[in-house]
């Protein structure tokens, strides 16, 4: 992704009836890897019990509820309303892309459309999103992923606070009896809580091979008629999301795409310096041996 690509205008459109709502900070976070959400919505029936909880997610995200109420019984109005607002918003002219954040595959004929008036259309749902919405999207992203990121993100505040706190716990013990402290060294020792297990890192064998495949052939696709068989892993990463909308490096445990193609033997990944005089222009070039 190029600077330009991060300072795109956004607008976020939450079809609040199926998205979830506890994940809804970590969806904003999302979104803002890839530009700023000039504008953010949330389109459901707010009178109904099983959207109650949402209100201080909204508040807290600075999210706008769109009240629309169902015609009829058991019909949901919520799409329609969310669509035509899309509509009213790419004609407004005021955005470079939209994230819509669903599941639910009535939405695919608007990310088409978005698409072809020149929109960058994020997707986000979950992995039961059917197949023709995450392909009418420019990428799609998963709850699954986002809340696998945020459960990380609370596991390191938590044991931020627990160091922060330990300091204070030992003065208290200190103004304790000493005595009564040092015969029970073991004993303090169990006390103590264990260092937090960092969670397991996908290795190269659980990288499915119908991904190393798609590598190879964007590798391939890229590659030119000179003797160098390397290509940028950007223009790789760029090509493999335009093939597979829904591909994310860290559904495979790699935080990084780098990272991921570094772990397959099959790869050979080579950084290269850009400008001479400044260390930091470094670009990432992949091949692939078997080709």
């Amino acid at each position: 992704m190029t600077d330009n690509d991060k300072n795109l205008r956004l607008a976020v459109l939450i079809d609040a009836d199926n998205a979830p709502r506890d994940c809804l900070q970590g969806i904003m976070e999302e979104v803002a890897i890839y530009g700023t959400p000039n504008l953010k919505r949330a389109y459901g029936d707010w009178s109904t019990r099983n959207l109650a909880g949402w209100k201080q997610a909204l508040l807290d995200n600075s999210v706008t509820p769109m009240q629309q109420f169902a015609y009829t019984k058991g019909k949901n109005s919520t799409d329609s309303a969310m669509i035509i607002d899309a509509m009213d918003i790419l004609y407004s002219g005021n955005t470079d892309g939209f994230v819509l954040v669903s599941s639910d595959s009535d939405f695919t004929g608007l990310a088409r459309r978005l698409r072809e008036a020149g929109q960058f259309v994020i997707g986000i749902g979950e992995q039961k999103t059917p197949s023709p919405l995450i392909a009418a999207c420019s990428k799609f992203i998963y709850i699954e992923v986002i809340r696998a990121r945020s459960e990380k993100t609370v596991k390191a505040d938590q044991k931020n606070k627990a160091k922060k706190a330990e300091p204070a716990k030992k003065t208290e013990t200190a103004k304790k009896t000493e005595s009564a402290k040092r015969p029970e060294p073991e004993a303090d020792a169990a006390k103590k809580p264990e260092p937090e297990q960092k969670p397991a890192v996908a290795g190269p064998r659980q990288i499915p091979d119908s991904i190393v495949w798609l590598i190879a052939d964007s590798i391939l696709d890229l590659s030119g008629e000179g003797d160098d068989d390397y290509v940028p892993l950007s223009a790789v990463g760029n090509l493999i999301q335009k093939k597979r909308p829904d591909f994310d490096s860290r559904s495979y445990g790699y935080s990084k795409l780098s990272n991921m193609v570094r772990a397959i033997d099959r790869f050979e990944v080579e950084d290269r310096q850009k400008d001479k005089s400044d260390p930091g222009s470094k670009i990432i070039y992949i091949r692939d041996k078997e080709m």
